[in-house]
């Protein structure tokens, strides 16, 4: 987990990119149309047993939630695979996660890849490479996210920040 502590005002925004064994989070901070990095990574699972994953999620989650406290919260939505086993699993920890911000009483946000693209690139179509450095760009980081899920998930929280401001 990468964390920037500085201790800014403003409005913290948490994205949220669902998987089963990786899921991806980042955390920024927006003060005066400026964002700051605070947090990102991935939350890694064995996938050996769903409950144990569902509870090592929920965990991880909680403990996002108690440190950054967030504004606002965006997950993104499951786009349909040709995997269906695929598609079905994360579609269940996408639910999972809806749940424990349920449960906090924190409004979420849901994001298809292709408006995080479109909000992120102005390009629906982008690929990971391009979300990438615009990340790296908007968020002022000396280098790109190498973690495509982390990436997406900045990207996420990014969006999110956009719709709340409108």
């Amino acid at each position: 987990m990468k964390n920037a502590n500085n201790k800014q005002k403003g409005k913290t925004f948490l994205g949220i990119d669902p998987g089963t064994s990786i899921i991806g989070f980042g955390v920024i901070n927006e003060t005066n149309k400026s964002f700051v990095c605070k947090s990102y990574g991935t939350i890694r699972n064995s996938g050996n047993d769903k409950f144990e994953t569902y509870r090592h999620t929920t965990k991880s989650i909680l403990e996002l939630i108690r440190k950054f406290n967030p504004t606002a919260v965006a997950v993104e939505k499951i786009f349909f695979s040709k995997n269906q086993k695929t598609a079905i699993a994360v579609s269940e920890m996408r639910g999972v996660i809806m749940a424990i911000f349920a449960n906090k009483n924190i409004r979420t946000q849901e994001f298809t890849p292709l408006q995080v693209k479109q909000t992120i690139c102005n390009y629906g179509f982008a690929d990971k490479k391009q979300v990438q450095r615009m990340v790296q760009m908007i968020l002022k980081l000396q280098k790109p996210v190498q973690s495509d899920d982390a990436a997406d998930a900045l990207a996420i929280a990014i969006c999110c920040s956009a719709l709340h401001n409108s």
